[in-house]
């Protein structure tokens, strides 16, 4: 069984239809990419999973249980971690008050400073850091910074929006194998919206491309980088 099953769900903004009968599974320790020009609905298939926006119609399931309509910490508390766009980092805070602020949900506490040392073995350069705040950071350690706020709520599934948003190729690359390596090492399940298909390509997983709030098109990520067809799903020509 899939640990996240999402089933022609639909999202209105007002008279603005975000989604349309959407649905996508992702299993246990799988990576799924979820790509497609600006306004496709990919962030708010994260947002509707995640329990910020309530579908219309359609039904949510994770980890077993049906979660839409449902409150997000009530989400977060069954393994679901997101990482919005644009980061989210609180400037104000120290680097390590901000980790902290994964763990809020969590009962098992003194599990808590365990997982805050291996974040910091994974992100030394937060380490080296702690007591500064996140405010100076450059925008690739504020991806790691949290990437590691969403590892402290000790979810089995990041879902991530635009990792790759406003940083450097090289930092991106850095970024993308720090996530496969926790994937593997973690047993993690990773859901990754991601404008740029090659990225997906470069990975590997399984990638579906949304188009006008629909799911144009699935399948393997380097297979379909490939081919035609995710060009016209894309753009949207060779329609009839």
């Amino acid at each position: 069984m899939s640990l996240l099953a999402v089933e022609n769900i639909s999202v209105r903004y007002g008279q603005l239809t975000a989604l349309r009968k959407a649905s996508i599974k992702v299993d246990e320790g799988e990576t799924l990419f979820v790509t497609g020009p600006n306004g496709a609905g990919k962030s708010t298939l994260l947002k509707a999973i995640a329990g910020v926006v309530t579908p219309r119609e359609g039904f949510i399931q994770f980890a077993g249980q049906h979660i839409a309509g449902r409150a997000p910490e009530d989400i977060a508390r069954l393994g679901f971690s997101m990482v919005p766009e644009g980061r989210e980092v609180f400037g104000g805070l120290t680097i390590e008050e901000n980790l902290r602020l994964g763990t809020g949900m969590r009962a098992d506490k003194d599990q808590v400073a365990k997982d805050l040392e291996q974040v910091y073995a994974v992100f030394p350069i937060l380490k080296d850091r702690k007591d500064q705040q996140a405010g100076v950071l450059s925008g690739g350690q504020q991806q790691m910074l949290v990437i590691g706020r969403a590892l402290m709520a000790g979810p089995r599934l990041i879902a991530i929006d635009e990792p790759s948003l406003g940083l450097a190729p090289k930092v991106i690359d850095d970024v993308y194998a720090t996530l496969i390596r926790l994937r593997d090492s973690r047993g993690l399940t990773l859901l990754i919206v991601e404008q740029s298909a090659t990225r997906a390509s470069l990975t590997g997983g399984r990638m579906v491309l949304m188009r006008s709030g629909e799911v144009a098109l699935e399948g393997d990520a380097r297979e379909l980088v490939k081919g035609e067809a995710l060009r016209q799903a894309y753009f949207g020509y060779g329609e009839h």
